[in-house]
């Protein structure tokens, strides 16, 4: 991928799980002019997701898409970029989305997610919210951080866009370096998406690099 562009607003589809702190700083960013965006759908994967209310607060037209409501991975990926495609999405953001969907080839390098933790450290299968903090402090590593990728059918695998590093405190417990990282996570977040609308982004194998 490498397009060269004006900045311009970005088309954005928003999935998420539960809370939806990822969507609300986006639309937090978006409101202060800071990210120059609009989130067109937002997709759950969750029924009871407390996402969906900041959604329908905003504005914005929500989905449920459960994979149990699918026979195969194949029929619920249909189902999740069906629902992009239709709008004209450019970006699928991961904000909180917790459920594996294999990623179609017209959107390779369009699917983002952020990771709390610095890929490929504490990442994969099985790592997600305060499990990875928890196995951070474990291990006694004294960095730790997020990372903004793009998304392929592995857990925690595509090409790195942006990292942050945080440090951890001896004193920390997995809330406050929970806390600490999601404060890093608000910033970078929304930084690796205005890269995108610059249009200066080159993707090749697994580097991602900046004009």
């Amino acid at each position: 991928m490498n397009a060269s562009r004006t900045p311009s607003a970005l088309r954005l589809v928003v999935l998420i799980s539960g809370g939806g702190t990822t969507l609300k700083n986006l639309l937090d960013k978006i409101g202060a002019g800071q990210l120059q965006a609009e989130i067109l759908l937002v997709v759950s994967s969750n029924p009871q997701a407390r996402g969906l209310q900041i959604a329908q607060s905003a504005g914005i037209p929500t989905k449920v898409i459960d994979r149990k409501s699918c026979s195969t991975p194949e029929a619920y990926s249909n189902a999740l970029f069906g629902a992009c495609r239709a709008i004209g999405t450019e970006y699928v953001v991961m904000g909180g989305f917790l459920t594996h969907v294999l990623i179609p080839t017209d959107f390779e390098n369009r699917v983002l997610n952020i990771h709390p933790a610095l890929i490929p450290a504490f990442c994969g299968k099985g790592f997600f919210g305060h499990r990875v903090h928890e196995a951070v402090l474990g291990y006694g590593a004294k960095v730790s951080g997020c990372t903004v990728h793009f998304v392929d059918n592995q857990y925690d695998h595509g090409p790195i866009i942006l990292q942050h590093i945080v440090p951890v405190l001896d004193d920390d417990t997995p809330d406050t370096l929970a806390a600490r990282v999601f404060e890093a996570e608000c910033e970078v977040y929304p930084e690796a998406l205005r890269m995108l609308a610059s249009g200066k982004v080159t993707v090749m194998g697994r580097n991602v690099k900046f004009e």
